[in-house]
């Protein structure tokens, strides 16, 4: 399998929700942050969102 097909098949399998296989760092990191996309996109859903700081300062 040529590297262009290994990302293809890493990226497919992350799509469809399935935990990278490897261990791969940038591949576990890819996973976690699809993770917490998909989360946030569900509470959008339930009209909820998380809680924010705002670092703009008082005048």
């Amino acid at each position: 399998m040529t590297p262009e097909e290994e990302s293809d098949a890493l990226l497919d399998a992350l799509a469809r929700g399935e935990p990278p296989g490897c261990g791969d760092p940038a591949a576990r990191l890819l996973a976690v942050l699809l993770e917490d996309v998909t989360e946030l996109a569900e509470l959008a859903e339930l009209g909820q969102r998380r809680s924010s700081v705002s670092m703009t300062p008082s005048t």
